[in-house]
């Protein structure tokens, strides 16, 4: 089973128990951004934890205001956390994201989508 919804934002697709959230190119997320994200996946979430995959290999730029928001509010009903990024831009931007914002859950950046979704599934 497939659910997906699309924002300006992101497009969100739950999969075999992984919620996907993959940003659009060059967005630029602030803080009404962020909640805006976070609304719209908890609105998928049907009040359950899952392990999210977001690919942010297109985000052009993120200020400290949604940083902070997505660390904490954005982690509600999230189990873990994998980053698919490619370098350099997306790269330093997770590493940046995980050193200064320190989320609550487990969260880690692959180059390899093979590698995230290994980490995930061991949150299932």
């Amino acid at each position: 089973m497939s659910i997906v919804l699309e924002n300006e934002y992101a497009t969100y697709k739950v999969v075999n128990g992984i919620l996907y959230v993959t940003y659009r190119k060059d967005v630029i997320l602030d803080l009404p951004a962020a909640v805006y994200i976070v609304k719209d996946r908890l609105s998928l979430h049907e009040g359950l934890f899952l392990p999210v995959l977001c690919d942010i290999r297109q985000i052009k730029e993120i200020n400290k205001a949604a940083r902070v928001y997505l660390a904490i509010e954005g982690s509600t009903l999230i189990k873990a956390v994998a980053f698919f990024v490619e370098s350099p831009v997306s790269d330093m931007l997770s590493k940046f994201y995980l050193r200064t914002s320190k989320p609550p859950i487990p969260t880690e950046a692959f180059t390899s989508m093979e590698q995230a979704l290994k980490f995930l599934k061991q949150y299932k």
